[in-house]
């Protein structure tokens, strides 16, 4: 496999994604698939954001219950 090749799919471990989906960028790889390449890589960062998303509303009720719960303390 050549530098590049493994620079990209060690990207994609670093960026989170599944081995399933590290599979997959490799086939399209192999075949030379570079457009449907290009196209998966923007859909896992678009299942990277959402996640990201839902990461911050969670920080985001953490941060109100916080708020809260020092609110009623100083009662």
């Amino acid at each position: 496999m050549c530098e590049q090749t493994e620079r990209l799919l060690t990207g994609m471990a670093d960026a989170g994604c599944t081995q399933e989906e590290i599979q997959r960028a490799r086939c399209f790889l192999k075949t030379g698939n570079l457009s449907e390449l290009t196209k998966f890589l923007k859909q896992c960062r678009c299942g990277l954001l959402d996640r990201m998303h839902e990461s911050q509303k969670r920080v985001d009720l953490m941060d109100y219950l916080i708020r809260k719960t020092e609110k009623q303390s100083m009662k």
